[in-house]
């Protein structure tokens, strides 16, 4: 399994055009409170090798000669990204690194969005909360709309609780993105009514900016997972589209 770097690319992301990446985890390991059966960072068991976190003062320094170094190449970003090999809200140093990286782009980058992807396990958190608050596209993920299905496709770290993830994305007001991985497994089908009814009850009560539908695109550490075409997804998703939200879809 390839590691990303503490600051890695740009490379090209079909949601975020140009983006350079901020890895917040180990760079040898992976570490996160989700196990997602779609992971393209594999299963966290096989991540252990290494534990040790960036502190802020090396992911500043390693961003900052990133993007002289873009800068004097000439090339363009159109997002920084905090991606990684797992859940980059866990880092301990994660408020501090959000007011470095804004301070960084203002200086190299004035006109790049500064995006978090994230599992929203550690939303509820007042700091990491006001963290993602400051950030152009907090990208904040919802799979399934119950504890039980939730379990069968993000295997999530115990004490996960989907009412609390919502709660706590309820403090957006809307002005966030809900990300939605769309599969099928031998015991989870995201176009299935159980799946799909709820968790469109979710994003018409959290009323996000815009809605990320996307679907598997890279190898996958669980075997026989299927993808949905675009057409397919646009097909079930159709109710929240005539209802005007804003849906992306990836194929």
């Amino acid at each position: 399994m390839v590691r990303e770097e503490t600051v890695f690319g740009p490379i090209f992301s079909r949601r975020l055009g140009s983006s350079l990446g901020i890895n917040l985890l180990p760079v040898n390991g992976k570490i996160c409170t989700f196990d997602c059966i779609y992971c393209e960072c594999g299963w966290n068991k096989d991540g252990r090798g290494d534990t040790r976190l960036p502190k802020a003062a090396e992911v500043c320094e390693a961003l900052e000669a990133k993007l002289k170094q873009l800068v004097a190449d000439r090339i363009p970003v159109d997002s920084i990204t905090f991606s990684g090999d797992g859940e980059s809200t866990i880092n301990p140093d994660f408020p501090q690194i959000i007011d470095d990286t804004l301070a960084l782009r203002n200086k190299y980058y004035p006109f790049a969005k500064v995006s978090v992807l994230s599992n929203a396990t550690q939303a509820h958190r007042p700091e990491i909360f006001r963290a993602l608050r400051k950030v152009d596209n907090p990208i904040m993920k919802i799979d399934a709309p119950t504890n039980e299905l939730v379990e069968k496709i993000n295997h999530p770290a115990p004490g996960y609780d989907v009412n609390r993830v919502v709660e706590a994305l309820k403090q957006f007001n809307g002005d966030f993105i809900l990300q939605t991985m769309f599969l099928k497994s031998k015991d989870f089908d995201s176009s299935s009514p159980e799946v799909l009814s709820g968790w469109m009850d979710i994003v018409r009560l959290l009323k996000p900016r815009e809605v990320m539908a996307y679907t598997i695109d890279r190898p996958t550490p669980e075997e026989g997972l299927q993808k949905f075409t675009v057409e397919e997804m646009r097909a079930f998703l159709k109710p929240l589209i005539d209802e005007g939200f804003n849906l992306q879809i990836k194929g």
